[in-house]
């Protein structure tokens, strides 16, 4: 499960009580911008590489049997934002997809703040 707008700070791991369920997570402050991933008990031990990209992306590495999943949760800065903000977000989150070796499985859970589709184009 992707997880945005965490109040947890730092950049950590936690089990969640005894739910046998884990939350990785990336935040700077308290009040906003955090995300996260929570994991199912069964899958905790799949998780092979964690990668944060500041308080706005964040992206575990799974590999279960033959195949690798790479799961990201994003949380895009609200429109309003001033625009250096936005394009920050939009150039680390396609850096990160970058990154994904071809053949890895990729999953995006997140916030777009209504960017997809804002704007016609094509």
């Amino acid at each position: 499960m992707c997880l945005q707008e965490t109040k947890w700070t730092g950049e950590k791991a936690k089990e969640l009580d005894n739910s046998g369920f884990k939350l990785w997570y990336t935040g700077k402050i308290r009040s906003r911008n955090g995300v996260g991933i929570i994991v199912d008990k069964e899958w905790k031990k799949d998780v092979v590489d964690v990668r944060r990209v500041g308080d706005r992306i964040i992206v575990l590495k799974l590999v279960v049997g033959q195949d690798t999943f790479n799961v990201i949760s994003g949380y895009a800065p609200q429109v309003g934002l001033a625009e250096h903000f936005k394009v920050k977000f939009w150039e680390d989150l396609e850096g990160v997809l970058q990154d994904i070796p071809q053949g890895e499985k990729v999953f995006l859970g997140g916030d777009l703040n209504g960017h997809v589709g804002s704007v016609a184009r094509g």
